[in-house]
């Protein structure tokens, strides 16, 4: 039996979004907390180590330094990005530590959870490979908190209208004042956490090839946690993209 290839095309978007995701996954890990040298826009990945029972299986994954398994997935896209504009330099301005920060800020309000348990690695990317690489880590990674827990990263919509209800991650994660003023629709806090118990498990754990083994160190990360380890080669490619 014949079988069908084609020639391998690098420009091809499923190859670039691998591109710009396998770079990112090389980058260092820093807690969550340390974002004040940030620069830039781009894409970012946010690992939880905590105790919150509902996301044991992504916590076994992140033990001992190995942060494989993301809970969130998202882009700083550069000033004027979302309106179409087109930056020169996105090494300019800083997108990404802002993005960053609002979600610390959003956990460290949460009553059920602790800033210490978070850590990211991100990556500044040319504002026009942003969306393609975010799309390629969640589509790969499945993180919970952008496909079955969603409103972790909400902004704060200002004066509630009749159509806006209190979302999955807060009702889940109670403590942000904005959420507060959000009705609750009817969400009881044992359905998030249901369909994450129920959802985990079936993910499958995917994991990009890695071509390096040494990362570039840009800090230590607290003592808390000894520096994170480079990215293992023995990796289980991802499940190509439907058509």
């Amino acid at each position: 039996m014949t079988v069908k290839t084609s020639p391998y095309n690098p420009l091809d978007k499923i190859n670039l979004g691998k591109s710009v995701a396998q770079a990112l996954l090389a980058q260092t890990v820093v807690a969550l907390a340390e974002t004040a040298e940030l620069q830039g826009a781009g894409v970012y990945a946010i690992y939880y180590t905590g105790p919150f029972p509902a996301y044991e299986p992504i916590v076994k994954l992140n033990r001992n330094d190995e942060f494989w398994r993301p809970i969130y997935v998202g882009k700083a896209i550069p000033k004027g990005g979302r309106k179409g504009g087109i930056t020169a330099d996105a090494s300019k301005g800083t997108a990404l530590r802002d993005r960053l920060r609002q979600h610390a800020a959003s956990i460290e309000q949460a009553n059920n959870l602790e800033l210490q348990d978070f850590y990211y690695r991100c990556l500044m990317v040319d504002d026009i490979w942003i969306p393609l690489g975010e799309n390629m880590l969640i589509e790969t990674f499945k993180p919970i908190w952008n496909i079955v827990i969603d409103g972790f990263g909400n902004k704060d919509p200002g004066n509630r209208r009749a159509t806006q209800y209190r979302s999955s991650w807060d009702t889940l994660h109670p403590g942000r004042a904005f959420a507060e003023k959000l009705a609750g629709g009817g969400t009881a806090p044992e359905k998030p956490r249901a369909n994450s118990n129920a959802t985990l498990p079936a993910y499958p754990f995917l994991r990009f090839p890695s071509q390096m083994t040494k990362t570039k160190t840009r800090r230590e990360i607290p003592p808390r946690r000894p520096r994170a380890k480079p990215m293992k080669t023995n990796l289980i490619a991802p499940i190509p993209l439907k058509s």
